[in-house]
């Protein structure tokens, strides 16, 4: 989509991808940069090579980064093997903590990974975790979990074919630092308030103590403009015909397979940086993070080896781009799980725990169930008809993508 001109922000986000895309590029496995920008740029090469050459230390304020996973399946973007995952990536750990201010942060999407043929986790990523404290002494400033609403039911054996799982919708995103007091403020990410905050705001609030012993207090009806968000992100991935895609088709190149929302890095950027900082993502993709960076005013160093996925990046700063595809995605709910229940039970557990694959069978449409109700005295019953599941999506512009 091309920029109508009233873009509400100074630079707009239209001219400062103008400008990038008029800068140029060369494809090279140098620290030249393959794309230079107003406030950053894309680097084809390795980013270990490029931390220990190009980067200063403690001259960086965030990296955010979502390395490879440690999957069971091989990916194109070359995922480590799950017993190699945490020395593999100690190497580049050592660089983060040299490079990072005192006051900077450590943000790391990552998502879990199943024992290959039975219905367990792996601990992968919890080890990796306890790596980077324990003997790379940074400090954990606070988990956070990534849902993706949209994620559909895997793995499917155990989700869809045995029943004996739910849907793996959750990814880890770690806040680390080097030291306990990065600086931060939840100010910068506050969320809409409940109607019933906003009554309480406007009908005052009796100060009590409360059954769980908790004193509120009443400070608890100051409007701060905003309620603070949780550690739970709940991030829409469904971009299906962004500009990012559309210019990667129309050049006949494949996009990364992998890519997280803008709202994301967005989110953690907000909070974690000031304009004019520098964020680094070591293992760049399609680089949404250099993306949001730009579009914040952060300066930013995004590095990525693969040729193909280094081409279809240099998209996001295209002239044409606009950033009105990143939009609100609404709210999201997460239903009660006696939302469907009706009180009995239909079947027994699998007495194996679902080690014996069940046989196909033909759906049969659902019945009637019996619904009581209390009439002078005497409980009766209706039979109503099974409603069907709702969908987790309350509200949504139709026309949103991410990138």
């Amino acid at each position: 989509m091309r920029c109508s001109g009233n873009c509400p922000r100074e630079p707009t986000i239209c001219s400062i991808f103008a400008r990038a895309f008029e800068v140029g590029y060369t494809l090279s496995m140098t620290t030249s940069p393959a794309l230079q920008t107003e406030y950053g740029k894309i680097i084809h090469g390795d980013s270990l090579a490029y931390m220990r050459d190009e980067i200063a230390d403690e001259s960086v304020d965030l990296i955010f980064t979502s390395p490879p996973f440690a999957l069971l399946r091989k990916k194109d973007y070359g995922n480590v093997e799950e017993d190699q995952y945490v020395e593999w990536f100690r190497s580049f750990a050592e660089h983060f903590h040299r490079i990072l201010k005192p006051t900077g942060s450590l943000v790391i999407d990552i998502g879990g990974s199943w024992i290959p043929g039975q219905p367990t986790r792996s601990l992968y990523h919890f080890e990796l975790l306890i790596m980077l404290c324990r003997k790379l002494e940074f400090h954990l400033a606070q988990e956070f979990h990534w849902w993706n609403p949209s994620k559909l039911p895997t793995p499917a054996e155990w989700v869809n074919v045995r029943r004996i799982r739910v849907k793996d919708a959750v990814n880890c995103v770690f806040w680390l630092s080097k030291t306990p007091w990065p600086k931060a403020s939840n100010r910068r990410v506050l969320t809409p308030y409940s109607d019933s905050m906003l009554d309480l705001l406007e009908n005052g609030y009796h100060a009590k103590l409360r059954p769980s012993g908790h004193d509120i207090s009443d400070k608890f009806q100051t409007d701060n403009g905003g309620a603070i968000p949780p550690n739970l992100l709940a991030i829409p991935n469904t971009e299906s015909n962004s500009f990012y895609l559309r210019y990667c088709r129309e050049r006949g190149i494949a996009p990364h397979p992998a890519r997280f929302p803008a709202r994301l890095p967005e989110f953690f950027i907000r909070m974690l940086t000031d304009a004019g900082d520098t964020v680094f993502d070591p293992f760049g993709g399609s680089c949404v993070t250099g993306e949001v960076s730009e579009r914040l005013q952060r300066h930013w160093t995004c590095c990525e080896t693969v040729d193909g996925y280094v081409e279809g990046a240099k998209g996001r700063f295209h002239s044409e781009r606009d950033d009105a595809e990143v939009t609100d995605a609404g709210y999201y709910k997460i239903f009660s799980s006696a939302a469907l229940w009706n009180g009995i039970e239909d079947e027994s557990l699998p007495a194996d725990g679902g080690r014996t694959r069940p046989k196909k069978t033909e759906r049969v449409p659902s019945k009637p169930t019996a619904k009581a109700h209390a009439k002078n005295g005497i409980v009766e019953e209706e039979e109503t008809a099974e409603e069907p599941a709702q969908m987790v999506l309350l509200s949504r512009p139709a026309d949103y993508q991410t990138d």
